[in-house]
């Protein structure tokens, strides 16, 4: 048995009577910060629960101890002021208040949950500030009976029914809110639910409430997944209908399908039951039945993600810009890849604060940014467009039912909506249409796959150029999203093998390739400095799953001011990744400088070799190489993968050997003892001396050997492929 104060709620062989009705029966229950659904048939004690921890029923035996403090006995507005917001069944909002003045009684100076951040939460609040409570639909006052239980920014949030009665589309709305709450881990949420879809959605686990007492606690996937398990213990899941014709499921169309998703359920008892009941009328029990909306499947519940498990992933594309500015072409845009039979919505990224009538409204946008609407609607145009662009950009992270997205902006536009389609995955289509697309559009497009798509016209409505040029931008990404689809059909690839390569280290990366391409998927990536983020992002994406880490030479530009420097978050993919890491000091013996005359005045005595006309290289020193080395060995201790380091004795690159032009054994020995000095060695984490050359046959033959040795264990909490 938990002990009183071992969670934020613990209920410890909790009783209620209604005169002879034993309603609550031994109950226990412990809840953290996180949120746990009970579910169970009507007139099993669920709302009876919850008045018994606000104090609205007198409690004949047990305990309720929120933050170890005992509540029964407490007045409900002294509960209330200790941190416990409620949300009733029937929302009990004033229908007299407007929603402003709902807000404003309890709202609190200073607090984390402020009205603005509820705005923020509930968009369509936002829009209806001034509407009395009488005059919003049941999702509307659902939305407000919780904004106004956070104002009282609880340590724990009671609900019970937040989604009965409402729309299809505001029981998803809600839903979705629900679990962004869950998952900022700030209060601890108990939610009393009839509809097993949202149920299993909220939360990890789900309480199954039998007579008054909670019989089980398990895994809400489980639950979700099993529509037998719901019969026996819910008596819901299959309905008289599933069983007639079933042998017919296949030859349904969709439409007839989708019908299912609203059901009528009807309870034999729907007041609470005792000994003397008498029996129910069957017009009282048609009067009291219920509407049941199930969670579409988009909701993919029972994925191993919660955020996987809980988001909408339908197959979508978005077409995101200033609704406010660029309206006509955004529509535009929107038709033409409607019209190739693609499901598309607008994102309204607008920050003038009129009202929008798109898919995903402004205040629907800055909800996400870590000041919630305040963040971006400052009055200023400077700070709106720096915080529309940082909520857009985790707006973007936040979904996951984005197969493609094309903005469209001039030079502003592109900015703020350029970090948000860098966010998604490589080979998610994604096209920016600007103004500015025929220049360095490096800045936009980082080391992503964006399509820069030059409007040649400025943004600023229809004409014969824009049309074809607009046209063409969705056209491109219309195909690029079926092809998309089609290749994903195709099955599942080989593994992918992310290996960096230079000029100076080919014939390393070519025997390398040669000896895995029969298991693996090799890409090779330039380390021209995009090349090493390019590998780097596919990682964090999930599309790479191993690192062959050859040629670290980027770090020597960042170090002594090449052109193509790596950046700060240089091998933190495979920190993040916690995957076997494997790397070298490939080419860590040179600077790169564009032609002869462009090389610094303070390097023009260094010892400098021409590539070709276009590219100079000046060899490392050896205070330079301790320095690389300290900064790479800090980045090996922070992995918490196997990790294999190779230091080559016989020189780092085809222009580091006995009879080549950078050949300095004094110079590499300082870059292998400050790595030596740095790294902490352990089981897991090697460096390896070797006295081959990096192109050496031996040397390529060590590397995949060591490959394979080390994706052949079994490595707790990573990607693993084998």
């Amino acid at each position: 048995m938990a002990e009183p104060n071992s969670g934020v709620l613990t209920v410890q062989d909790l009783n209620v009577l209604y005169g002879h009705s034993h309603a609550l029966q031994g109950v226990n229950l412990t809840l953290q910060h996180e949120a746990l659904s009970v579910v169970g048939r009507n007139g099993m004690g669920k709302t009876t629960l919850c008045n018994a921890i606000m104090g609205l029923v007198p409690v004949s035996s047990g305990s309720v101890h929120f933050n170890g403090r005992n509540l029964v006995g407490l007045p409900s507005s002294e509960i209330a002021r200790l941190g416990v917001g409620y949300v009733p069944q029937g929302r009990r909002i004033w229908p007299s208040l407007t929603v402003d003045e709902h807000f404003r009684i309890v709202a609190k100076a200073d607090a984390a949950w402020n009205i603005d951040r509820v705005y923020s939460t509930f968009p369509r609040l936002a829009d209806r500030r001034s509407h009395l409570g009488r005059h919003l639909s049941g999702g509307e006052q659902q939305m407000l009976a919780i904004g106004r239980a956070l104002l009282l920014n609880p340590k724990l949030l009671v609900m019970d029914e937040p989604t009965e009665g409402l729309a299809p589309m505001i029981v998803r709305q809600v839903t979705e809110i629900l679990v962004q709450l869950e998952s900022d881990s700030e209060v601890g949420i108990l939610v009393i639910e009839q509809n097993i879809g949202v149920a299993c959605t909220i939360s990890k686990q789900v309480a199954i409430m039998v007579n008054g007492r909670i019989n089980r606690i398990m895994d809400s996937a489980t639950l979700a997944g099993d529509r037998s398990l719901q019969q026996t213990l819910l008596g819901v899941g299959r309905h008289a209908e599933d069983a007639v014709g079933e042998q017919m499921e296949d030859h349904r169309t969709a439409p007839e399908k989708a019908s299912r998703g609203i059901v009528r359920i009807y309870v034999s008892n729907p007041k609470t039951p005792s000994r003397w009941s008498r029996p129910v009328p069957v017009q009282v029990i048609e009067r009291s039945a219920r509407t049941s909306t199930q969670i579409e499947s988009s909701l993919n519940i029972g994925s191993q993600s919660k955020i996987a498990r809980t988001r909408p992933v339908g197959k979508t594309i978005f077409v995101a810009g200033t609704l406010d500015t660029k309206r006509e072409e955004i529509i535009f845009i929107r038709d033409v890849i409607r019209a190739q039979g693609h499901s598309v919505r607008i994102v309204d990224v607008s920050t003038s604060g009129s009202p929008s009538t798109a898919d995903v409204t402004p205040s629907a946008v800055a909800g996400f940014h870590p000041r919630g609407y305040s963040g971006v609607f400052t009055n200023d145009r400077g700070t709106a467009v720096a915080g529309m662009t940082l909520a857009f950009e985790r707006w973007v992270r936040h979904q996951q039912n984005i197969v493609g997205m094309i903005g469209i902006g001039g030079s502003g536009g592109t900015a703020l909506i350029a970090p948000g389609m860098r966010t998604l995955s490589m080979g998610v289509p994604k096209v920016m249409v600007s103004t500015v697309a025929s220049g360095d559009v490096s800045q936009y497009v980082g080391a992503s796959d964006m399509l820069m798509f030059h409007s040649v016209a400025d943004v600023q409505g229809i004409n014969s150029i824009t049309k074809e040029v607009f046209s063409n931008a969705a056209w491109a990404l219309a195909g690029m999203v079926g092809n998309r689809k089609k290749s994903t059909a195709e099955g599942v690839q080989r593994p992918t093998v992310g290996i960096t390569m230079f000029g100076v280290t080919t014939p390393c990366v070519q025997q390398i390739c040669a000896s895995l391409q029969d298991d693996y998927d090799c890409l090779v990536f330039h380390a021209t400095g995009t090349g090493g983020r390019c590998m780097e992002s596919l990682m964090d994406s999930g599309k790479l799953n191993a690192i062959i880490d050859i040629t670290t030479t980027e770090v020597c530009d960042m170090i002594a001011g090449g052109i193509f420097p790596a950046d700060e978050d240089r091998l933190g993919a495979s920190v993040r990744a916690g995957l076997p890491y494997i790397g070298s000091c490939g080419a860590l013996d040179m600077v790169n400088f564009g032609s002869l005359d462009t090389v610094p005045e303070q390097y023009r005595n260094r010892n400098l070799y021409e590539h070709n006309p276009q590219i100079t290289l000046m060899r490392t020193t050896a205070e330079e190489n301790s320095a690389i080395g300290r900064w790479i060995g800090q980045k090996l201790n922070e992995m918490t993968g196997p990790v294999r380091f190779f230091l080559p004795e016989g020189g780092v690159s085809q222009l580091d050997s006995p009879d080549r032009q950078f050949w300095d054994p004094v110079a590499d020995q300082a870059l292998f003892r400050a790595l030596e000095d740095t790294v902490r060695q352990s089981e897991l984490r090697k460096l390896i001396r070797t006295t081959y050359n990096v192109n050496d046959t031996q040397f390529a033959d060590l590397v995949v050997q060591t490959f394979r040795n080390l994706h052949a264990l079994p490595v707790p909490n990573s990607r693993r492929f084998h």
